[in-house]
Order: structure tokens, then sequence, then C-alpha cells
């Protein structure tokens, strides 16, 4: 296990690990725009430059790995008027709207811009300007707000294995683009929405629904399948505007399109609020106590008038694996029967 000392603090650091995780270990904070801990080194953003004694250049802490013996010194005059001006750079070809971005509040560069203490831009020359808005249902992409971090490149290539979007063209015209410049046409899951650090990539559905201030989170379990990812609901009012999920959960923050999208039922004026009976012909309201004692009542006649296999129990994919099996062991337990079966599908 290496031994380094960054800012004079001694740490043993994993063999092959970065500079850069190296000091989260040991709490020493540098400033990222292109890293993501869950995708591979890219060193773009060149935020997270970083001496090193010996060394004549600063150095990206994100693909350097450490070595026994290494000094790293995270901050210095040098350091923070090189990261300054390298945000300065970013931002001069970047939208000033965040008075209406849908990030605002949750936006990594806004929160660097912050930090040090950036008002205006002092590089003034030509902007990228795109007309083309996406016309895919689900994802809202301004590349005009992009700044080439590359990761929804990463995140869709190496863990969706998707690679729906790709880095096109070179120099001042370089993008993230699709094929051919189509509109985006993949799964929708959303995982490169939730890797952006800027408003580049954010969802249609929660536009001008309430943004990070406006809103309070709910964690809960997705309802889709018996997987059971965790997820966050963003709820303002009673309603709900938005889903993510955290890193720190089994899915590792990941959703497909249903669990990070398909959220509208929710707040569905057509959801069933209450049991209903059938009774001549129309259904009629009535409390759990009694729906459960119909639903008893007709069981218990059935089996003792035909037996317990005249009777089948249907689950459901969008229950979770405990719910399924205390519902089969009902089935199998209670009313006597193997007729038990499930859809996968909606």
């Amino acid at each position: 296990m290496p031994k380094l000392t960054i800012n004079g603090k001694t740490v043993d650091a994993p063999e092959g690990a970065t500079v850069l995780e190296a000091a989260r270990m040991a709490e020493i904070d540098i400033p990222t725009l292109c890293h993501h801990p869950k995708l591979t080194p890219f060193g773009g953003c060149r935020l997270c430059i970083v001496e090193i004694k010996g060394i004549p250049r600063p150095v990206t802490s994100c693909t350097t790995p450490v070595s026994e013996g290494m000094e790293v010194t995270t901050s210095s005059p040098q350091i923070e008027d090189l990261r300054k001006t390298v945000l300065e750079l970013i931002l001069s070809d970047h939208p000033n709207d965040c008075m209406v971005c849908e990030r605002a509040g949750d936006c990594t560069l806004q929160e660097m811009a912050y930090t040090y203490g950036i008002r205006e831009n002092k590089f003034a020359g030509e902007r990228r300007v795109y007309e083309k808005k996406d016309g895919n249902p689900f994802i809202e992409r301004d590349l005009e707000k992009c700044i080439m971090c590359g990761r929804c490149v990463k995140v869709c290539r190496e863990v969706q294995g998707v690679e729906a979007i790709d880095f096109g063209y070179r120099g001042f015209k370089a993008k993230i683009c699709t094929a051919y410049e189509k509109d985006l046409n993949c799964e929708f899951c959303g995982q490169c929405v939730s890797v952006c650090p800027t408003g580049a990539l954010t969802g249609k559905m929660w536009s001008l629904k309430g943004r990070k201030k406006d809103v309070r989170e709910v964690d809960t379990t997705c309802a889709y399948c018996g997987t059971g990812c965790n997820i966050t609901l963003h709820v303002k009012g009673n309603e709900v505007v938005r889903v993510t999920s955290r890193e720190d959960t089994l899915n590792e923050g990941w959703l497909c399109v249903k669990g990070r999208f398909g959220y509208k039922f929710i707040n569905s004026p057509d959801r069933l609020t209450k049991p209903l009976i059938r009774r001549d012909g129309r259904f009629e309201e009535v409390s759990w106590e009694e729906a459960f004692d119909c639903i008893a009542n007709k069981l218990t006649e059935i089996k003792a008038a035909f037996g317990a296999d005249a009777i089948g129990g249907l689950s459901s994919a969008r229950c979770t694996n405990e719910e399924n099996y205390a519902f089969q062991k009902m089935i199998r337990a209670a009313v006597g029967t193997n007729n038990v079966d499930h859809c996968a599908r909606l």
C-alpha cells in the first residue's frame, strides 16, 4: 500500500488508486467537473490539477496514480489561479441564464463559479450557438450548456453499453452528438442526465416544475419491478415532479426509463383510492375491512363448493420479492393450491 503526503498529511492509499481518490479518502477537497467515481478517469476539465514534487508542471489528479513517497500539493496561489482561469474559459462559452436554468442550485459549474467568485467573463469572443432542439420525449439536450466533460458519453458506454452518443467534430465545433445528429433515440434510462454536472441534460417532464429549493425529497422503493431500486421522489406541494436515485443505494444511483420517468401515474386522477365491490352491476366504494371480508368469504365459498384447485393466484412483477413471496405462501398454505402465476409485463 503506497504511502504519500498530501498537503503535509500522510496518506495510505490502495495500490492503483489515483491522487484524487487518495485525497478524498483523506477528506481533502480537490474540485472536479468531469470526474465521476463510477466512471473511468478522463482528465478533460483540468480543474483537478495538483502540484507533485519533482514534476515541473501541474498534473491532473484524477488520472495520476499514486506512488510511494509522492508529495502532493492540492492548493497554492499558482494552482488556484490556473483553476480560476480554466473556469473563466469554460464560462466564456456558457449561457449566463442561471436564473431560469433547471439545475440552478444543483449545478456543479454554478457552485464552482461561486467558490471562485467569478462574476463576469473576461474572455470575449464567439460562442457556440445551437438552434436545434431534440425531439425525443424525455431528455432535454441543451448543447450550449455542455462543457464537454464526457460524463454522459462514458456512462452510456460503460454502464449501459448502448453508446447512443459520442464526441463529434473537432476544435471549436466539437460537441456531444447522436449518430448522424438525429434526435436521441435510445433506452432513455436517463443515466446521462443523472451524471451531467450542468444544465445541459435535464428531464423534459420536470421543466418549470420546481428547482432544488422548492421541493422536499422522499426516499422510497421503485414499484415497477421486483428489483427494488431505491429512488428519491422530489415532491412539490403534494405532487411528484421528479425522480432521482442516490449513489449509495443498491442500484448505485442507476435507474431504467420506467423508474426515472414513469411517475405520472402517482398523481393521476384515474387512480383508485378506495376498494370497490360490485353490487347490482355497479361498483361501490367500501372500507378495506369490508373488502377483505368479501374476499375471504368468496374464497371460502369457492373452495368449499369446488375445491382449492378452482382458485388461482395472479401476482405482479411490480411488487417486491417479499410481497410476491408472501402472496404465493398464502395461496399455497392458506388456500391450498399451487395455481400461482405472475406476468412480468406492466
